[in-house]
């Protein structure tokens, strides 16, 4: 792949056979970002299990101290009493069946989380081919599956994001803006790993965290030691 000159001349900053520590980390990706707008900072973290089994998968939900510096737009799913609760809570967009054949037949996609109750997964469950692949399926160990209507719709406002590993067994998790600052980035950093190291699954053998890295939406990645994440 070929990168640009900002690319290039940031790459040149970062030591590519270093591990930093993770406030050093992030003021290095905060340094490198130099997009013309506030660039996003992700975490990259390879874990040692193998996600094709069940007994091996990591997928929680957290809400980050500092939130993840998004608009988020909610879509709440829901019927009877919880429509009234859901628009009190400030979901964006609410409804039934109006809103799932929306998605259906005019492949409506402007929102970032879709909130249910276990009453709609009938209706939700029909678009599984279309939210799946978009990771937009609402779950319940992710929270957005829930009775509690009114608090998931607020914790998604908040920044609550949801960390789950992609069939190459990497987990990739936005933890800000380069806006925040490295302070407010590495407690949302460490909110985070705190939360995949408790995730261990029993059946995981051998080292559990196998590499670390953080990196702005069109900056250089930065490695972290992952020895410091072993649970």
């Amino acid at each position: 792949m070929k990168h640009g000159k900002r690319y290039v001349d940031s790459a040149k900053t970062v030591d590519r056979t270093k591990f930093y520590e993770p406030k050093e980390a992030l003021e290095t990706v905060i340094s490198t970002a130099k997009a013309k707008f506030d660039e996003t900072v992700e975490v990259h973290v390879k874990l040692g299990v193998d996600g094709r089994h069940a007994d091996q998968q990591v997928r929680g939900a957290i809400v980050l101290p500092n939130g993840t510096g998004k608009n988020v737009r909610v879509l709440a799913i829901v019927k009877g009493a919880n429509v009234d609760i859901a628009k009190e809570a400030g979901a964006d967009f609410v409804g039934a069946e109006d809103m799932t054949q929306k998605i259906q037949q005019e492949n409506w996609m402007d929102f970032d989380v879709l909130i249910t109750t276990p009453d709609c997964m009938g209706l939700v469950g029909r678009l599984g081919r279309i939210l799946g692949p978009r990771g937009l399926m609402p779950n319940p160990k992710a929270g957005t599956v829930t009775p509690d209507v009114a608090k998931a719709i607020k914790e998604a406002k908040a920044g609550k994001i949801e960390y789950r590993l992609d069939k190459t067994n990497i987990i990739h998790c936005p933890i800000g803006k380069a806006s925040f600052g490295a302070d407010k980035l590495q407690e949302n950093f460490d909110t985070l790993m705190g939360a995949i190291v408790k995730a261990k699954p029993a059946a995981a053998k051998g080292q559990y965290v196998k590499s670390c890295a953080v990196a702005s939406t069109m900056g250089p990645s930065v490695r972290i030691s992952p020895s410091k994440f072993q649970a």
